[in-house]
C-alpha cells in the first residue's frame, strides 16, 4: 500500500491545472459511489487527480490507484479497502477498473461493508454496470465523459473561459450568442483544426504522431477490450477491422446488413451485434429511428464514427467534407439529447427538434414545411432565422 501512496502523490505532483474539462462540475461529488465511463484518452484519470490535487492535496484520508498496477496481480482491492479505511481513509478512487476481474462484486461488497467511505471509479466505455457479476446500478451514479467539445477546445487552445450553451439558447437566440463569441475568437479559424484532430485531449502531447495513437487505440479496443469484455472472438478481430473499414469509406452509412455479412463473412445476427458493441465502445455512432428500446439485435438505420478524429486516423484519403459536418453534429448533439433518425431531413433531436446539416448554402429543402426545423451550415461565422452555425452546435457541453 505504501508503493502505491507513493506513486498516487507522484501523478498528483504532475497534474496540471491550468486546464480543467467541464465534467468535473456536472459530477455530483457526495455521491458514495460514482462511476465515470468513457473512451480510451478522453480524460478521466486527469479528471480524478485533477478533483484530488483541488480539494484533497496531501490528504492522507484520500487515496488514488489504478486497478493496472502491477500490485493488483497479487493483491485484491477489497483488502487495500480494508487497511485503508483502519487507517482512517473515507475517500477512494479507483481507476481503470475494468483491468481488474470481478471488479464489481468486490466494489458492491465494498459499500455495502464500509458505510463511511466513498468510492469513486473510472473504466472503459464497454464497462458493463447492471450485467457485470454484480449490479451496481441501484448504488452507483453513473456519468458518460465524452472528448472534448469544440468550445473545450477553443477553451483549451486560446486561453479563453467561453460558457456552456443550452441547446434552447442556441435555438432561439443564435445571432446574439455568435456575435458575442466572434468578438472573443474567430471560431472557424479554429474549425477544421478540432475537426482533424481536437477530440482527445492528448493531442497536445506530440501533435504530428496524435491520428498514429489514435488508430493504436483503436486497434487496442478491437484485440484487447472487446474479446475481454464482450466475449468477441478473437478470430473475428481481422474482420471487426475490414467492417469498419468498410463503414468509415463511406460514412455517414446506410447499411445492407446481409450484403455486409456475406462480405466480411460474419452470421448476420452477429454482425449486428459487432456494431453495438463498436457503438458501445465509443467508435461508432449508430443512428436509430426510435432511441427508446433499442436492442443488440436492432438494425441500426445510418452509421457515423463517433467522432470526425476517427475518420482521419484510419482513412488514407481526405474524409468526404459533408460526412465530417455531419458526424461533428451528432457526436455534439448526443451529449444531453436523443438523436434519431428521421424520414424527412438528417437528424431528429430529442423526437422534436428537425435539423438538416449542410455547407453556407445548404438549402431548406425537404424540412421546409416542418415546425421546428433548422439549418446547421458550415463556413459562416453568423446565421439568420433557422439557419443556425454549425460550429455553435459544438458549445453544448
Amino acid at each position: 500500500m505504501e508503493k502505491l501512496t507513493e506513486k498516487f502523490y507522484k501523478k498528483l505532483s504532475a497534474v496540471s491545472l491550468t486546464f480543467i474539462r467541464s465534467a468535473m462540475n456536472q459530477i455530483n461529488w457526495n455521491a458514495r459511489l460514482i462511476g465515470i465511463k468513457g473512451a480510451r484518452g478522453v480524460g478521466k484519470t486527469t479528471l480524478l487527480l485533477q478533483y484530488i490535487k483541488i480539494n484533497f492535496e496531501l490528504d492522507p484520508s484520500v487515496l488514488y490507484v489504478s486497478l493496472d498496477d502491477i500490485w493488483f496481480s497479487e493483491n485484491k482491492i477489497s483488502d487495500l479497502a480494508d487497511r485503508f479505511v483502519k487507517q482512517g481513509g473515507r475517500m477512494l478512487f479507483l481507476d481503470e477498473v475494468h483491468k481488474y476481474p470481478g471488479w464489481s462484486r468486490e466494489i458492491k461488497n465494498i459499500y455495502d461493508d464500509y458505510p463511511e467511505l466513498k468510492i469513486v471509479f473510472t473504466g472503459s466505455s464497454l464497462l458493463e454496470i447492471i450485467n457485470a457479476g454484480a449490479d451496481l446500478s441501484r448504488r452507483a451514479i453513473i456519468y458518460k465523459m465524452q472528448g472534448l467539445s469544440f468550445r473545450e477546445y477553443l477553451n483549451l487552445e486560446c486561453n479563453l473561459n467561453l460558457n456552456i450553451i443550452e441547446l434552447k439558447e442556441i435555438l432561439d437566440d443564435h445571432l446574439r450568442l455568435s456575435k458575442e463569441i466572434v468578438s472573443v475568437v474567430k471560431p472557424l479559424k479554429h474549425f477544421q483544426d478540432y475537426l482533424t484532430h481536437g477530440y482527445y485531449p492528448y493531442y497536445r502531447e506530440i501533435s504530428e504522431l496524435y491520428h498514429m495513437r489514435l488508430a493504436e487505440v483503436i486497434n487496442m479496443i478491437l484485440e484487447i477490450e472487446l474479446p475481454l469484455l464482450r466475449g468477441v472472438d478473437p478470430l473475428h478481430v481481422n474482420r471487426l477491422k475490414q467492417m469498419l473499414l468498410i463503414i468509415t469509406e463511406s460514412a455517414p452509412f446506410i447499411p445492407n446488413i446481409s450484403k455486409l455479412s456475406e462480405r466480411t463473412g460474419i452470421n448476420r445476427n452477429t454482425f449486428i451485434i459487432y456494431l453495438n458493441y463498436l457503438y458501445e465502445a465509443d467508435i461508432l455512432k449508430n443512428l436509430y429511428r426510435d432511441a427508446r428500446g433499442i436492442t443488440r439485435l436492432q438494425n441500426p438505420e445510418k452509421i457515423y464514427l463517433e467522432n470526425s478524429n476517427i475518420a482521419f486516423a484510419i482513412r488514407s484519403l481526405q474524409p468526404d467534407k459533408g460526412s465530417i459536418r455531419e458526424t461533428f453534429f451528432a457526436n455534439q448533439l448526443s451529449f444531453g439529447h436523443t438523436i434519431t433518425f428521421p424520414d424527412q431531413g438528417d437528424f431528429l433531436v430529442n423526437d422534436s427538434l428537425l435539423f438538416e446539416v449542410g455547407g453556407r448554402n445548404k438549402a431548406t429543402g425537404q424540412i421546409r414545411n416542418h415546425s421546428g426545423s433548422y439549418i446547421a451550415s458550415d463556413d459562416i461565422e453568423f446565421g439568420h432565422k433557422n439557419t443556425i452555425p454549425l460550429w455553435l452546435f459544438g458549445f453544448i457541453y
